[in-house]
């Protein structure tokens, strides 16, 4: 009967399976750790400072090992926070239609420092913010006919609010392209008259 083949001395189960082809000690060194896990975080997604410092402390990496490495990565611009906030800035505003406000609260959460958020904001164009609001009422405004103004009025600022708009920018906007619609399709407009700005729009129900 044939046994298993003896392992040989100093072999470990996984040893062979080490992808960075790196010895146990340079595998075992808190810095070499650090750039590996950060490397690998980078090559799936960019990630702020905060964010790889974060998940360097879950990983139980020393804490003077991780500040070396991260602050060689932002050296050599591998972390690059005021850039991260731009690319997500516009990226989020095109694809969620966020505002300033909405976008900074996220940055914030990402552990981004508010000069880099404010750099960010001042590249966000005020007339943009404005037309995508327009744009967000307009997709949204058909599932609202047949309800009272007051009631489409709060639905539409409310979506509008948790996105980041503020009170009057939503009212303003809703009320415009409730005005449209009522001109457009000849539909009596009386209950637009009595619609006033909502003082909370921030806790409406929408949609």
């Amino acid at each position: 009967m044939t046994g298993r083949p003896r392992r040989a001395r100093g072999d470990r189960p996984g040893a062979a399976a080490d992808p960075s082809g790196r010895g146990s000690d340079e595998r075992d060194d808190p810095e070499s750790v650090a750039r590996l896990i950060c490397l690998r975080l980078l090559t799936a997604a960019p990630r702020t400072q905060a964010e790889l410092a974060t998940a360097l402390r879950r990983r139980g990496v020393p804490d003077e090992a991780a500040e070396t490495v991260l602050a060689r990565f932002a050296e050599v611009k591998l972390i690059d926070d005021a850039t991260f906030s731009r690319a997500w800035v516009e990226s989020r505003h095109h694809s969620r239609g966020l505002a300033g406000r909405a976008l900074g609260a996220e940055l914030r959460r990402k552990g981004v420092a508010q000069d880099d958020i404010t750099g960010a904001l001042d590249e966000l164009d005020p007339g943009q913010e404005l037309a995508t609001a327009r744009e967000l009422v307009a997709r949204r405004i058909p599932a609202t006919r047949g309800q009272p103004g007051p009631a489409r009025m709060r639905k539409l600022a409310g979506m509008l609010a948790r996105k980041g708009y503020g009170p009057a920018l939503a009212y303003r906007v809703v009320r415009e392209a409730l005005e449209q619609e009522a001109a457009e399709t000849g539909r009596p407009s009386h209950d637009l008259d009595g619609l006033e700005e909502p003082d909370a729009i921030e806790e409406l129900d929408g949609l």
